[in-house]
């Protein structure tokens, strides 16, 4: 699929009803989810079964089965999120659906080894939750043959040495805007644009 079709595609895509500051729960904006699909699907990574680790509300489990991976997983410890997540999927009326599974991303409890792992995951901005990205990354070195991850600006060294320290090689690196609207009480500002970067890691 196009990427601009795509990115239209994923636009009746919907955020969190109630978002939580603590489980840092930001929508992935759908431009920038068509834009890591659209690099798995030219590098032949939708071939696969494609799991998204802290799925949200789905766009990015969402944009996989647009781009017709033959299985999507998409997990999530907010049961309110995917509630949404299954709206969601009623809004964009994909050819297949994903499969939702309640879990902790970072424990999984199902075996999908040999995947491609798309992820927005906790940047671990928020005290208390430092690192957090950290965990989830250690999920994907444990399940993924791919992976494709957003992460706050200035991650570079810190995703390039995990990779090395587990095996894996940084084989794309590069920026992107996260345009986020106000959600919680301690936002000033009606919309924000965060620098973050993502990354393509062979396993």
């Amino acid at each position: 699929m196009r990427r601009g079709t795509l990115e239209r595609e994923l636009s009746v895509v919907t955020g969190f009803e109630e978002p939580s500051p603590r489980l840092e729960q930001y929508p992935t904006p759908a431009d920038i989810a068509a834009h890591l699909l659209h690099l798995a699907d030219v590098q032949g990574d939708l071939d696969r079964t494609v799991v998204d680790l802290g799925t949200g509300t789905g766009m990015l489990a969402l944009g996989g089965v647009l781009c017709g991976a033959p299985r999507v997983v998409g997990i999530d410890r907010d049961r309110c999120a995917l509630t949404r997540a299954r709206e969601n999927t009623r809004r964009v009326n994909p050819p297949t659906r994903p499969e939702w599974v309640c879990a902790d991303a970072t424990a999984l409890p199902l075996t999908v080894e040999r995947s491609t792992v798309v992820m927005n995951p906790p940047f671990g901005a928020q005290h208390g939750n430092e690192h957090a990205d950290r965990a989830f990354l250690g999920t994907t070195a444990d399940i993924a043959a791919v992976s494709y991850s957003i992460h706050n600006a200035g991650s570079h060294s810190f995703v390039e040495a995990f990779a090395d320290d587990h095996g894996g090689d940084l084989t794309h690196a590069f920026a992107v805007d996260l345009d986020l609207p106000r959600q919680f009480d301690f936002h000033t500002d009606d919309q924000r644009r965060i620098d973050a970067e993502a990354y393509r890691i062979e396993w």
